[in-house]
């Protein structure tokens, strides 16, 4: 399954580094990275490939969302239909 990952907040040193560690940690595949800086504020858009074997969905949310709280970020996963469909006119 395709899932949309993003993270925005105030930029800081090593939130992709941050981001990638765990979903390497859990099996998860980086197929696509867009990111950029505004006036201090770090925006980034992954597609990531999560297999059959790793980890339910709702668990790598809870984790990205968690370890985004810590350091002020909001990370979100979103399954690439829901997100298609929520940003669909």
């Amino acid at each position: 399954m395709k899932v949309v990952v993003t993270i925005v907040g105030k930029d800081r040193v090593g939130i992709i580094a941050m981001v990638s560690g765990i979903l390497a940690e859990h099996n998860v595949n980086i197929l696509n990275v867009n990111q950029n800086i505004m006036d201090g504020f770090f925006n980034m858009v992954m597609i990531v490939e999560m297999t059959d074997n790793a980890m339910a969905l709702t668990e790598l949310q809870r984790i990205l969302k968690e370890k985004g709280e810590t350091i002020h970020l909001e990370i979100k996963a979103q399954h690439q239909d829901i997100f298609n469909v929520m940003h669909t006119v």
